[in-house]
């Protein structure tokens, strides 16, 4: 009988992802009147990318409340994500470039899974443009096949892709020069969580929540923790402390949502 790899997420995770994440749109409409007890922005420029497959309407939930919240928030504007096709690349860079001129400050990115893959290739790329990386649910980490349940999603657009899928995906790659927030999931049925978390540095966290992977961007604490994050003053940073009466949202790190970090490579 064929077993799945250890590092495969669980089959009844990935089944019951659209009803969870459904269950989380939910959640996230009863916490909306709450929404203005989230910290007000400095008005900084934000761009979010969408995971695979996705396009801005997936991630309109989220840019609707730290819009509200004062930030200048950006989609991608760039159609549905297939992966990194010519179009893409160029199209994000140019997007990067344009809003960081337009309002004269670095641009904080918030990527969903194969988004905040994208969102840490740029701030490579360009780290003077990029106040901050958040990441949601994205597999940075990913070296083998295994840790994904959307690799054949992927696959099916590789003929478009202009940069190779080498695994691991940030083989050789530096830390990230900017502050980079990696928020994941446990109980993710798509990507295994322990390729979406960050190597520990003096500016880089993990951030674990009990979401599903298609509806972490609008989980309650991912949204509380995102703005929380972008309400540092630029050019200064600290580590995500959630508020008492919100701790529950947050497992703790010495609970089992937290392994040790995988070795650098």
């Amino acid at each position: 009988m064929l077993r799945r790899s250890d590092d495969t997420p669980a089959l009844c995770l990935y089944l019951s992802e659209p009803g969870r994440a459904l269950a989380e749109l939910g959640l996230y409409s009863a916490a909306r009147p709450f929404a203005l007890a989230l910290p007000f922005g400095d008005g900084h420029p934000v761009l979010v990318l969408p995971g695979l497959l996705g396009d801005d309407v997936s991630t309109q939930a989220l840019r609707s409340v730290l819009r509200r919240r004062g930030y200048a928030v950006h989609g991608w504007q760039l159609g549905r994500n297939v992966g990194p096709t010519a179009e893409c690349l160029e199209g994000m860079r140019a997007r990067l470039t344009h809003l960081r001129w337009r309002y004269d400050r670095p641009v904080s990115l918030i990527g969903w899974s194969l988004g905040g893959i994208y969102a840490r290739l740029l701030a490579r790329e360009a780290p003077t443009s990029v106040r901050q990386v958040i990441t949601l649910a994205s597999p940075f980490g990913m070296a083998r096949r295994s840790q994904s349940r959307a690799h054949a999603a992927f696959e099916r657009y590789s003929h478009l892709h202009v940069l190779p899928a080498e695994l691991p995906v940030e083989r050789g790659k530096a830390a990230l020069r900017v502050p980079a927030t990696a928020i994941y999931s446990r109980l993710d049925g798509i990507v295994d969580w322990r390729a979406c978390i960050e190597r520990s540095g003096p500016r880089s966290e993990n951030i674990a929540v009990t979401a599903s992977h298609t509806g972490i961007g609008h989980h309650p604490a991912t949204i509380y923790a995102v703005a929380d994050r972008l309400a540092q003053p630029e050019g200064t940073w600290s580590p995500f402390r959630p508020p008492p009466p919100m701790r529950w949202l947050f497992p703790r790190p010495d609970e089992p949502d937290q392994r040790p970090l995988p070795k650098a490579g």
